[in-house]
């Protein structure tokens, strides 16, 4: 089997980094090709929410099994079709242009040739009815109220790049990914799986929620010269540089602080504490914030431009799967306690 192909292909497109935008790319299988092309590094975000969401119903003793692989499928679905339909309204409006960001840390799926346009569109439209149709079935089993949180996902992540006016251009989209990532998907998730709202749900996002800011905001200081340049008034451009790696800084330390909070609140167990593991990326993290950008990558870096967005989704990845692991470990022994 090529090297380009199979099974171990798709699995680094989900565990690996960005792919670098060279002629190997279009040697990539169909499956390859579109799992990069969907940018699906970053898809463990939303299968890290999903998962936080299953845990916290599993520990109110609402957790249905169904339920929770249709919130992970939707959450997965929901954000390839926006990495998606960012690059295609990206690319005709003319912000993804040779020199662009987008264009040098790894493969764009039009501009690159990864997909045709009629590739791209009938996947968009497969990933589409997929999502209309795990709607349609918590709507008939949750209620209208599931189409509210439903509907403010798919408006956010609408908004964000797609909408003639963006969320993007005008200093929200860090916001808006705050909102997402945090309260929707989590608080959402919980309620389309338990049936119930639970304000628990979503105090419990907050701190996953400022991680994924964090991703976004690092990536638009990365780029900010870029959209400073061609009018894209991201929060980083409306700050400055300065401003806007202070405020990730606070942002990755405020992880850790709400993380104390809900422990001594006594909101979710002890053993959330386990997050403190990922600290030597977090202070790696604040550190690299700290200092400017270089001006040049070093050798072998893959992904340039991005630079504190690497560290911040480094950092991340780590986190969450430290902060479910501790509110796995929490649930299991309340249940263990009180069966």
């Amino acid at each position: 089997m090529s090297s380009q192909s199979g099974p171990r292909v798709w699995v680094h497109a989900f565990v690996g980094f960005y792919r670098a935008q060279d002629t190997s790319a279009r040697e990539l299988d169909p499956i390859a090709r579109f799992l990069y092309s969907a940018r699906s590094v970053i898809l463990v975000i939303s299968a890290q929410a999903a998962l936080i969401a299953g845990l916290l119903a599993l520990a109110a003793r609402r957790f249905d099994a169904l339920s929770f692989v249709l919130v992970l499928v939707g959450f997965l679905d929901a954000h390839a079709i926006s990495n998606l339909s960012n690059d295609y309204f990206g690319y005709r409006r003319g912000h993804d242009t040779p020199d662009s960001p987008r264009l040098r840390y790894t493969v764009h799926p039009l501009a690159s040739g990864m997909l045709t346009p009629r590739m791209l569109a009938t996947g968009l439209a497969l990933l589409g009815l997929g999502g209309v149709a795990i709607i349609a079935y918590f709507v008939a089993l949750r209620g209208p109220l599931t189409l509210a949180f439903a509907g403010a996902g798919v408006a956010l992540l609408f908004l964000y790049d797609a909408s003639p006016v963006t969320l993007k251009s005008i200093g929200l989209g860090e916001i808006a990914s705050f909102l997402v990532w945090g309260p929707l998907m989590v608080g959402g998730g919980y309620y389309v799986i338990t049936g119930q709202l639970g304000t628990t749900a979503f105090l419990v996002s907050v701190p996953y929620g400022l991680g994924v800011a964090s991703i976004l905001v690092g990536k638009h200081i990365d780029q900010r010269p870029f959209d400073a340049a061609h009018g894209q008034r991201t929060l980083p451009v409306v700050l400055g540089d300065r401003g806007a790696r202070v405020l990730n800084r606070v942002l990755v330390a405020g992880m850790y602080a709400v993380v104390v909070v809900l422990v001594v609140a006594r909101i979710v167990s002890p053993l959330v504490l386990i997050v403190a593991v990922a600290l030597p990326r977090a202070v790696r993290a604040i550190e690299l914030m700290g200092r400017p950008r270089p001006s040049e990558p070093p050798a072998g870096y893959v992904g340039w431009p991005l630079w504190y967005h690497r560290a911040c989704l480094s950092h991340n990845r780590l986190f969450g799967w430290l902060y479910i692991a501790g509110l796995a470990a929490g649930a299991l022994a309340a249940l263990w306690i009180a069966p």
